[in-house]
């Protein structure tokens, strides 16, 4: 008959297929398990007012219009929809994708089973199948896949949490609209069950054969699989555990399965005494602790509650004496196979031939170790005992005492056990890759003995006091010949023809009184011993590896296993402690390093030596030196080693160990340096930079210090986790910034293996760099100091006192490096495109939906049209309109200087960034300006001449180096758009209107510019300039052009106006006008012809001299 699971056998193939699908859906339940966007829990407060009125469970069903009337009615919720899509949508898909494979698992099984009822697969029937091995274990292992599908997901994934998610997919997916979409279907089969995870919970009545009866599965295959997992050992799993004592334990994987599957037939559980009697006694007499699937443990004294057949069955193996028994029995054994493992893990114990002659005896061994593991740890596990149960305590209290229960010894008999498995399976593996080999080289050796015999016996030979005998010689010339018969391949007869030579052999001494003569009992010997080594060689067998392989099976302790990670630290503190040791004598060193040692000078008085010499400090620092060398060259003498499968190189794990320290100290610094008092005068900022300056640069020289007697690349190391640190922390920052948020498990500077700590906000920001960032913008804000660009200071407009200067920024170079600046840069920006983009929403809502405010611009633009020409009696109407505008241009100064003044911090950033890059990196600094320049004068090229080349859409150039010139300080903020934006009506009218609106609120100043009037009605000339350049950069070009024509033709006009009544002085309002072109035209870098455009130069040239 066609083999079952051969690729031709249709019928065999699709059950395979299924099963492998199984279990590919529960590995990605349990991956997606720990990725529950913890939104959907819905568990503090804070989450529930702000998402509450946009998750739904399965209640939005029942009424989906009314759910979505209500959204709509409300625009913020709808923005907050929109975002939280945005954010969820891939991982809701994800999820959405793993339950829809649950359902069709059940429905491709149920259509597997049809088509094997109605005979599709010709020959096979339900009862075939079952009657072939693989067949039978296949269809048993897929109706329990899919009850341990459906146990992951509850168990897991909460049934609300599920709920969420479905709504959440079905409104945010095109699913809805999709007419072969089985969501209705999914939504039935997953819907919560009432039943929570919680300790102490309480659980759901008929839970769980309720839920699994929620798809029908044919009554007489879920019997017939329940009736062959009762009666046969589907897995051949008691070849394996010879010993009656381990039979529980070898049907311990075909238990876990009936577990599951009786849910399916409940009635068995609740009234089928003498079945629930067998399936007790044959797999639950000894244990009532069971692993249902990678380390999913269950109790059954809890599970079978319900059931009055499956509890009465189980009274028996809960009798307090048996429970009394099962732990004092396991308690003798461990012990004893402790002491065995610790005698053959001895040095040189455990060689070939002992092994080979005790092969028996060491798999005893191994099984015995492995089933005493099995059952402390399934009955001592705490997730196997709900605390709330007063009998699950009772039992659990009671194995402790009698199993003389110590998690460190049982740890200690699990780490040996796996030594001494590991040690057996190697010289299996190596002793069956020479199998053949030495089985051939042992036979021509005793072929070739028992010929030179032959030689001895034939008088040629001159071998003391033997005499002829041609018999001898002939027989021993046959036995040779019998030897090099022997057939490897045929090792049962080779094996027993080896045996009859052995004894021939024997018998040949004695008959024929070969023992006087030494030499010849010698070859006699050495043959027999060749003959020995033959039977044992052909006795290593594959079964052996396969045995170790069924009883080393560790996947019921797949989760228990982290209940000793507390022990397995201590064992291997060593490697823990050396970073954790370093840093603690590194924090001496810096200590001693920045207070105590003078830095020697390059010129020194003789007389001064001694004091320079500081022997006591240096010799300390010499000693903690020493100290860290020590340990580090013991972790260095380890070698590489083999963990299962994982090598583990002792060099990479203490890299790992002080990179894994270096992120926890240099986080902790820079959360707890980076915090502010918002009402501190002066402000903090400058000392509280200064200290953590200290301190970073005393990791930074102690770790440059301490490299070479490490063995590592300190600088290299530094540089990656710092850089990885401000990255993730600008990342974290600007998340409250995006729509589309970075996750943790996203995010390409964070990591499992070295996590960069996450701190508790202390204020609005999330991260040390946003309060940095916003105490920033605290203390140079334009309504508080004055900004005086020839000195890039910052001074108190009240006290004239400096606030601060471009020294800041030097200080944060020092601090925080390159990446520092850099994301504050970043920061910056995206505080920019929020700031432009509520200008907008405010444009919006004062300007275009105010009629008094239209109807005035609409009367100016009438007024001021054409451009070019002056306007008459030009005073009254600009100020009549900016009278009538008065309320608008309060929150309009605001948003403009707040953009300024950040324009300012960035043009800052970008100067102390290039010029840095020039003094560290003249070579990278050159090439990328080079670079630039390059670029930019190709791609002007290809404008004045299309044929030319240009970067195509998918050339990331473009894009790689803006990153480059930005970190290097070479670009220009003010020439940045940052947000795409539609055509306005009156806006550049508008702006104009704002500016002059302005300009009484400032006087002109000889050494400083235009400065304040009035500190009371505080405005900032530079913040204000710069703030109305980005806002006019955001729009086309035409704005622009616009705007600076209303200055111009406002400049003309009040000029005419002054001259026709022979007014000597020029206006204020005009030379502010006059030096706000002025500044455009310095700022934009472009050329004076531009402002010349719309007034005329000799106003330009003249107009500073009468001032």
């Amino acid at each position: 008959m066609l083999d079952f699971l051969a690729e031709n056998n249709l019928c065999g193939q699709a059950i395979l297929r299924i099963v492998s699908c199984g279990n590919a859906i529960i590995a990605e339940l349990l991956r997606l398990s720990e990725f529950i966007p913890a939104v959907f829990r819905l568990k503090d407060r804070a989450d529930q007012q702000k998402y509450g009125d946009i998750i739904f469970d399965f209640s939005y069903f029942k009424g989906p219009e009314l759910w979505e009337s209500k959204l709509d009615a409300k625009p913020e919720l709808q923005d907050l929809d929109e975002e939280f899509r945005e954010n969820n949508i891939e991982i809701v898909t994800r999820f959405y994708l793993a339950f829809q494979s649950v359902h069709k698992y059940i429905v491709d099984l149920n259509r597997y089973l049809d088509d094997l009822n109605e005979g599709v697969y010709i020959q096979q029937t339900l009862e075939t199948v079952l009657l072939n091995e693989d067949g039978k274990q296949l269809l048993c292992e897929a109706l329990y896949l899919y009850g341990v599908m459906l146990l992951v997901i509850d168990q897991k994934i909460e049934g609300e949490v599920r709920e969420r998610m479905l709504v959440s997919y079905y409104r945010y997916s095109a699913a809805r609209s999709s007419a072969d979409s089985n969501m209705d279907d999914i939504c039935k089969l997953l819907r919560s069950t009432g039943y929570s995870s919680q300790p102490g919970a309480k659980r759901p009545s008929n839970y769980p054969e309720s839920y699994f009866q929620r798809v029908p599965i044919n009554e007489s295959f879920i019997s017939m699989v329940i009736g062959r997992l009762r009666s046969d050992d589907i897995y051949n799993q008691v070849s394996a555990y010879p010993l009656p004592e381990h039979r529980s334990t070898a049907l311990a994987n075909q238990a876990a399965m009936l577990y599951v599957i009786l849910y399916f037939e409940p009635s068995i559980l609740h009234t089928h005494q003498a079945k629930m009697r067998e399936i007790v006694d044959k797999y639950f007499p000894d244990n009532w602790v069971i692993s249902i699937y990678m380390g999913i443990t269950v109790n059954l004294v809890d599970a079978w509650e319900p059931y009055k057949a499956a509890k009465t069955a189980l009274n028996n193996t809960l009798d307090l004496s048996n429970v009394r028994e099962q732990a004092s029995r396991y308690a003798t054994v461990s012990e004893r196979v402790h002491a065995q493992v610790q005698q053959f893990l001895k040095e040189g114990y455990l060689r070939e031939e002992m092994v080979l002659d005790n092969i028996p005896k060491l798999l005893n061994c191994l099984r015995d170790c492995n089933v005493a593991i099995r059952w402390l740890m399934l009955h001592t596990a705490d997730s196997a005992c709900d605390p709330n149960n007063k009998r699950l305590r009772q039992i659990k209290d009671q194995i402790l005492t009698d199993s003389r229960y110590n998690p460190r010894i049982l740890f200690q008999l699990l780490l040996d056990t796996a030594q001494f498995e590991f040690i057996l399976k190697e010289m299996f593996k190596q002793m069956l890759s020479e199998k053949q080999t030495k089985w051939e080289h042992y036979k021509k050796e005793g072929s070739e003995r028992m010929t030179e015999l032959a030689d001895v016996f034939s008088g040629v030979k001159p071998l003391t006091r033997v005499e002829k005998n041609e018999n001898l010689q002939a027989w021993f010339r046959e036995i040779s010949k019998q030897i090099l018969s022997l057939n490897y391949d045929d090792s049962t007869a080779a094996g027993r023809k080896t045996v009859q030579l052995i004894q021939a052999l024997e018998e040949v001494q004695e008959f024929h009184q070969l023992e006087s003569n030494l030499q010849v009992c010698q070859f006699l010997a050495d043959t027999r011993k060749f003959l020995h080594q033959m039977i044992r060689t052909i006795n290593i067998k594959e079964e052996v590896l396969i045995t170790m392989q069924i009883v080393g099976d560790l996947s019921f302790a797949w989760q228990l296993i982290d209940s000793f990670t507390s022990i397995m630290q201590e064992s291997i503190r060593v490697l823990q402690i050396i970073p954790e040791s370093m840093f603690t004598s590194l924090l001496k060193i810096i200590k001693l390093q920045t207070h105590d040692i003078i830095e020697v000078p390059t010129r020194l008085d003789k007389d001064k030596l001694r004091d320079y010499a500081q022997l006591g400090p240096r010799y300390e620092v010499a000693k903690l030196t020493h100290a860290i060398s020590i340990f580090t060259e013991g972790i260095l003498m380890m070698k590489t080693t083999l963990v299962g499968i994982i090598k583990v190189d002792p060099k990479q794990l203490l890299e790992d160990g002080i990179r894994k320290e270096l992120v926890k100290r240099v986080a902790f610094a820079l959360h707890r340096g980076l915090i502010f008092n918002p009402r501190a005068k002066p402000s903090e900022l400058m000392p509280k930079l200064k200290e953590l300056g200290a301190t970073m640069d005393g990791f930074h020289r102690s770790f440059e210090y301490i490299q070479d007697y490490v063995n590592i690349y300190g600088l290299k190391i530094w540089q990656e986790e710092v850089s990885r640190i401000i990255n993730y922390n600008v990342e974290q920052e600007c998340n409250n910034f995006l729509r589309t948020k970075i996750q943790d498990w996203q995010s390409m500077y964070q990591s499992t293996h070295i996590p960069i700590p996450k701190f508790t906000p202390v204020d609005e920001s999330v991260t040390f760099i946003g309060r940095l960032c916003r105490e920033i913008l605290r203390i140079t804000d334009p309504k508080m100091t004055c900004h005086i660009d020839q000195l890039n200071t910052w001074y108190d407009m009240k006290t004239h006192q400096e606030v601060t200067s471009s020294r800041l920024f030097s200080e944060i170079q020092t601090t925080l490096g390159t990446f520092g600046l850099n994301g504050l840069d970043r920061l910056l920006c995206f505080m920019i495109v929020k700031e432009l983009q509520n200008f907008l929403s405010m444009f919006q809502k004062i300007i275009l939906r105010d009629r008094t405010v239209q109807d005035t611009l609409k009367t100016l633009m009438n007024a001021v049209s054409p451009l070019k020409s002056i306007v008459a009696n030009s005073n009254k109407i600009y100020f009549s309109a900016i009278a009538k505008t008065q309320k608008i241009w309060t929150a309009y100064l605001e948003a403009i200087m707040k953009v300024g003044q950040m324009q300012i911090l960035r043009q800052q950033i970008a100067n102390e960034l290039n010029y840095s890059c020039r003094f560290d990196s003249k070579h990278l600094a050159a090439a990328l300006e080079n670079l630039n320049k390059a670029l930019l004068a190709d791609i002007e090229a290809h404008y004045q001449d299309p044929s030319l080349p240009y970067p195509k859409e998918d050339n990331t150039l473009l894009y790689e180096i803006t990153a480059y010139l930005e970190a290097a300080g070479i670009h220009n903020p003010l020439n940045k758009i940052y947000i795409t934006t539609k055509r306005l009506p009156y806006f550049p009218i508008v702006n104009f209107l704002f500016l002059i609106a302005q300009l009484p609120k400032l006087q002109y100043n000889k050494n400083l510019g235009m400065v304040c009037r009035k500190p009371t009605d505080p405005v900032d000339w530079p913040p204000l300039v710069l703030g109305l350049l980005t806002l006019l950069k955001q729009f086309h070009s035409r704005y622009t052009e616009q705007f600076l024509a209303l200055i111009g033709q406002f400049i003309c006009s009040t000029v005419e106006q002054c001259t026709s009544q022979k007014i000597p002085e020029i206006p204020a309002d005009v030379v502010g006008a006059l030096l706000f072109l002025e500044d455009y035209v310095r700022y934009t870098k472009l050329p004076r012809r531009v402002a010349e455009a719309h007034v005329p130069n000799f106003i330009f040239d003249e107009f500073r001299t009468v001032l």
